[in-house]
């Protein structure tokens, strides 16, 4: 991610997009699209804003949590009471300049606010209209309320998460709602590529629920295979073995050896040659039905040496391998994290130097950028209305020509 200001060099140059969501997956979505160049207008409540400005750390006037940091750079904040006649009038005025808007309400919301498809689309005929939900605007669920945790739960990846036989346990990562977000971005995508082909607008619509069972495909092929329930396995993988965490003097790494030239060159890795001749793990089939038989073989060498030592004999004997880190040592420490660019600083008008995650999107042509620090609540509330009234200005002077 490149650190400029401008903005014509972006992907997304001259694309405006009206953010009406908060807390993770919708301002999630957003931000991607404002590190490609997207103009993103981020609509708050004057009461309070996105919840998450006051979610972590300090919080309060100009006092801003980090978990507010961590999604909402490269937006413009703008303060408008969508409950009241003029908050409703000014955001039908900036829905008419934008291409994208966005939000995260549940069924029904939008439409007691002016905001629903069929008014927006009205006034801006190619207007793309986003939103993410729990469950989707259809369906027996679609008005249940929706968090990361619910639809971990509801689409059975709770249940082949963590060790077999324990409680059950979400993913670390909360992929429902980040899977959701990105999802978001590429259907958004799509229909801007569709609205230059047709010059037509239209909905795009996801949900966590959806991006979880869509990121099911290893458990989905497992059962439609079997007729069995997945149950959990840790970190061992579904369709192959070793492919898992394992236990060394200092600690643990991760092996991935997913075929039979990986196989053999892990055993000759670890002078275990004989396994190779093992009935018990003769093909990946063998392996998987034997695989904490396998582990522990494995873990009794490893337990001769360090996690850093196998490594580094592992990788030059082939095999993908990697040591368990914790964030501060991936964060602070990880010298490709650095290379990368995954970590980067901003300047923040009240916090000072503040660090955020770097974009994953590396565009040769077009980079992503880090052009605006998250805003303060409102901050370019009057910046972006008089925007809007010159454009209104000009509009009607070119028709009155």
């Amino acid at each position: 991610m490149h650190d400029q200001t401008d903005p014509d060099a972006t992907a997304l140059a001259g694309l405006r997009v009206v953010d009406l969501t908060q807390v993770m997956a919708g301002p999630f979505c957003t931000m991607v699209l404002g590190d490609l160049g997207a103009d993103v207008i981020k609509v708050e409540n004057p009461g309070g804003g996105d919840q998450t400005r006051h979610s972590w750390g300090e919080s309060g006037e100009g006092r801003d949590s980090t978990a507010f940091f961590a999604l909402n750079r490269n937006k413009r904040s703008v303060c408008l009471d969508l409950k009241s006649a003029q908050g409703t009038a000014d955001l039908h005025d900036l829905v008419r300049t934008a291409d994208v808007v966005v939000h995260n309400w549940r069924p029904g919301v939008a439409e007691r606010l002016g905001a629903d498809y069929a008014t927006l689309s009205a006034l801006n005929p190619a207007l793309i209209y986003a939103s993410v939900s729990g469950f989707g605007s259809s369906g027996p669920y679609a008005r249940r309320p929706g968090y990361d945790l619910i639809a971990q739960g509801m689409t059975g990846a709770m249940s082949v998460t963590g060790e077999p036989g324990g409680r059950p346990v979400k993913n670390g990562l909360p992929v429902g709602d980040l899977g959701a977000g990105l999802l978001l971005v590429s259907g958004i995508l799509a229909a801007v590529l569709y609205r230059q082909r047709t010059g037509r607008g239209q909905q795009v619509e996801t949900s966590l629920y959806e991006a979880v069972i869509a990121m099911s495909v290893w458990e989905s092929t497992e059962y439609w295979a079997t007729g069995a329930a997945p149950k959990p396995l840790g970190s061992a993988n579904r369709m192959s073995a070793p492919y898992q965490a394992l236990r060394t003097r200092d600690g643990h790494l991760t092996v991935g050896a997913n075929n039979q030239r990986l196989w053999r060159n892990l055993c000759e890795a670890l002078r275990l040659g004989h396994l190779t001749d093992d009935p018990r793990f003769a093909t990946n089939m063998d392996r998987m039905r034997n695989r904490d038989e396998l582990a522990a073989l494995l873990e009794e060498r490893l337990a001769e040496d360090d996690t850093g030592a196998w490594v580094d004999a592992l990788l030059a004997a082939g095999v993908p391998a990697g040591p368990i880190l914790d964030y501060a040592q991936v964060l602070d420490h990880d010298p490709h994290v650095r290379a990368r660019g995954l970590v980067r600083e901003l300047d923040h008008p009240v916090a000072g130097r503040v660090k955020v995650l770097g974009s994953p999107l590396t565009l040769g042509a077009s980079p992503a950028v880090i052009r605006r620090h998250p805003p303060l609540i409102g901050e370019h509330t009057e910046e972006v209305l008089a925007e809007i009234r010159r454009g209104r200005e000009a509009d009607a002077a070119e028709a009155g020509r």
